[in-house]
């Protein structure tokens, strides 16, 4: 069942039933405010989670609706939960939304996949873009723009909080899958992220991270290792993506190395982006890559 904890005077979260290798113990449904609610991402669609959430809201009326992206342990439930409370769903856009257009082009020719879950369904009854400005209960509800881990990922900044969804979380490093995931995305918005200054981050997985400021420099460190561990394999000669998982991720079950291949194929993809590597004959899983030549 759905386990629910107080983390403010008026913030509540209830952390689903869809435990995972990738979700930890579970998505976090987090319930902000008093007399009026604002639910961030429901969820799941799961009859025990949304009893629980039911029971959780009571009486009280729902304001609104707030996704951070359209995976499937994230906004299915967001659908059932506007039907039967009559709130609107809020997010950046369908799940389409905020992808590149050279991530747009990498899709259209096949690059689609990998297991990430995207919910291809969701369909937000009102967009909102990086910055809007939502009032609840006399506090402003402000929308971050944050793709990377997915093109229509938002953060939501509340008094001095960022429901940080699943860009920062601190329990594990977040999984980048293109066309939806984005390495030199991702790392922008680390930056714009780090800039807000947050006091507590309270992500999509995973308990509160009270130290922002280290958390988002951890996660900056592990990406730039994991593309120094790339261009050092790389030195050696060309390779396939297969090869470099085999050399880079030792300490990884082999059950989550098709995922880590995922990621690879995104730090690659970024690396040719910046012309520090070539692939042949055109980025896909299965391509060749080596160093570009440099001098």
């Amino acid at each position: 069942m759905s386990v629910v904890c107080d983390l403010e005077p008026d913030l509540r979260v209830l952390v689903a039933p869809n435990p995972s290798p990738m979700t930890g113990a579970g998505t976090n449904t987090y319930l902000l405010g008093r007399a009026a609610l604002a639910v961030i991402d429901p969820g799941p669609e799961n009859s025990a989670h949304l009893a629980a959430l039911r029971a959780a809201i009571g009486d009280r009326p729902v304001a609104m609706i707030l996704v951070t992206h359209a995976h499937l342990d994230h906004s299915p439930l967001a659908r059932t939960l506007s039907r039967v409370t009559g709130a609107p769903v809020l997010a950046y856009g369908d799940a389409r939304a905020g992808r590149s257009a050279r991530m747009e082009a990498l899709a259209a020719q096949g690059l689609a996949g990998g297991g990430e879950g995207v919910d291809a369904a969701f369909t937000p009854d009102r967009c909102i873009g990086d910055g809007a400005a939502l009032l609840h209960e006399g506090a402003e509800i402000r929308a971050l723009w944050t793709p990377g881990h997915f093109g229509n990922h938002l953060c939501f900044s509340w008094r001095g909080a960022v429901f940080s969804g699943d860009h920062v979380m601190g329990w594990s490093s977040t999984f980048i899958s293109p066309p939806d995931g984005d390495i030199g995305a991702y790392m922008r918005a680390l930056d714009r992220l780090e800039a807000e200054g947050a006091r507590v981050l309270y992500p999509g997985h995973g308990a509160p991270v009270a130290d922002p400021t280290a958390r988002i420099a951890e996660l900056r460190a592990h990406r730039l290792a994991r593309e120094a561990a790339i261009l050092a394999a790389l030195e050696a000669g060309a390779c396939r993506i297969t090869d470099l998982v085999a050399a880079i991720y030792t300490d990884t079950p082999t059950a989550m190395h098709k995922a880590a291949a995922r990621n690879v194929l995104a730090h690659l993809l970024d690396l040719e982006a910046r012309g520090r590597v070539i692939a042949r004959p055109e980025p896909a899983l299965d391509a060749l890559y080596m160093l570009a030549a440099t001098g």
